[in-house]
């Protein structure tokens, strides 16, 4: 077939124009795969110059998703809680609470009170850590380790020390006197706990009695968290002045002593009611409230609040925790071979109070009531010896341990500083007051 002549220029152009086009680039010499891709994926990649490195994302495998995020919460102990019941309110077991107990100091979370603090940390539902803080300066730490098991840590914070001094002189009662020195009352108490042997601080006390005590103030980074240990503390009460100092000894254990190594302590407490009132002396010729007849009062009524804590006098064995008509709930206590103690018309006996228990000095072994023959509430209280009743308030009280011969020499070396500094704020507070009035004084106070 022949090709007409206009068909054949117009080829001849075309396949010029090709030439250029491939020439100039603009055309691909190698030919396209229309097989291996679809008309939306043709893309014209320059080939990469030797010269030039090319940058390629690496491979990633086995990607891990996120850590768990740790969920902390905190929770303050109140009352009538217990862990049990703080475990199921925050969703965890009780098993976990079992392997919390197991630890090394696990003990301490049978015995929460209110005020403590607990800071829980959990993974997924899990617990992890459990911090219990039962003051400013002490925490257990209980952690879960890389085996799944609890272990322990108990951790104390050092305080800074401040010694400060007060001086008092009484107008109505020491515990005013106190509170107008901004001393609270469980600091005066503990004052009033060192000097109990040898004064009755509800019979005793008369205007212009006055006390000097130097005691630490404890601070955690710049802030007040609570007092510390009276280190010495004097009382004069009706002109006779008695002096106290704290030691050490050798084996741990502190008491308070005189500048000369005698306890403060007695064998027995003047009374186990404190800062209670006396409604009834003792009186071999009393008349009897009920019965109106002449009848020997062979102890002191002690009138106080029903529910006040009712202390032993001494160290001893419960005889008798027992009730009966006449004396309603009461104990009797024994002390050694000589001396016997009955507590009469309690409300009700202290924990683990029966016959054949050994108790201590001050602890505490019941409760004021009336039950009995009474006609309000109030502590009947006798004090015997060798079988025959004595007055509580008079008998001559057998003398404690005193700092032994041993322990004589670092007894003065310890105490030495308390009682230099003591003597040397009374002379600033005799200076003030002999410039000013007898009233409270409050003074100094140094860094240790």
């Amino acid at each position: 077939m022949q090709i007409p002549p206009l068909h054949r220029r117009l080829a001849t152009m075309v396949g010029l124009c090709v030439l250029l086009l491939t020439a100039s680039g603009f055309i691909p010499e190698r030919p396209i795969d229309t097989n291996r891709q679809s008309k939306d994926e043709l893309t014209f990649s320059p080939e990469p110059s030797p010269d030039v490195e090319v940058a390629r994302a690496p491979l990633v495998e086995n990607i891990e998703p996120p850590p768990a995020q740790v969920e902390r919460r905190k929770t303050t102990v109140k009352n009538g809680d217990n862990m049990a019941m703080i475990f199921a309110n925050n969703g965890f077991s009780a098993r976990t609470l079992h392997e919390l107990t197991q630890t090394e100091h696990g003990k301490v979370l049978a015995d929460i009170f209110p005020g403590a603090g607990l800071t829980f940390e959990s993974k997924k539902q899990q617990l992890t850590s459990l911090t219990y803080e039962p003051g400013p300066l002490e925490r257990v730490v209980f952690k879960r380790n890389g085996d799944g098991e609890f272990a322990s840590q108990e951790i104390f914070a050092e305080p800074e020390k401040v010694l400060t001094y007060k001086h008092g002189v009484i107008n109505n009662s020491l515990f005013l006197t106190s509170q107008s020195l901004g001393l609270p009352d469980n600091l005066t108490m503990r004052l009033a706990q060192i000097f109990q042997w040898d004064i009755d601080f509800v019979l005793d006390i008369r205007p212009d009695d006055e006390f000097f005590a130097l005691y630490e103030e404890h601070y955690l980074d710049g802030e007040f968290i609570g007092y510390g240990d009276i280190l010495a503390a004097q009382f004069v009460n009706q002109g006779r002045s008695y002096t106290a100092v704290r030691y050490t000894n050798e084996a741990g254990a502190a008491d308070y002593f005189d500048p000369d190594g005698l306890s403060m302590r007695k064998a027995f407490l003047r009374a186990p009611v404190e800062f209670s009132r006396i409604s009834s002396s003792f009186n071999l010729r009393r008349k009897h409230p009920l019965y109106k007849t002449v009848r020997p009062h062979r102890g002191i009524d002690y009138a106080a609040p029903r529910g006040t804590p009712i202390l032993a006098a001494g160290d001893g064995r419960v005889e008798q925790a027992s009730r009966t008509k006449a004396n309603g709930n009461y104990v009797v206590i024994k002390h050694g071979e000589q001396f016997v103690t009955k507590y009469l018309h309690l409300s009700k006996f202290a924990r683990n109070i029966k016959a054949g228990k050994r108790v201590r000095q001050g602890q505490t072994i019941g409760y004021v009531g009336a039950t009995g023959y009474a006609t309000g509430p109030h502590l009947h209280y006798e004090f015997l010896v060798n079988g025959v009743h004595q007055n509580p308030r008079t008998v001559k009280l057998p003398q404690a341990q005193p700092v032994s011969p041993q322990e004589i020499k670092r007894f003065r070396e310890r105490t030495l500083t308390s009682i230099l500094l003591l003597d040397h704020f009374k002379d600033q507070a005799a200076l003030a007051l002999a410039l000013g009035s007898r009233s409270a004084t409050g003074l100094g106070s140094a860094s240790r």
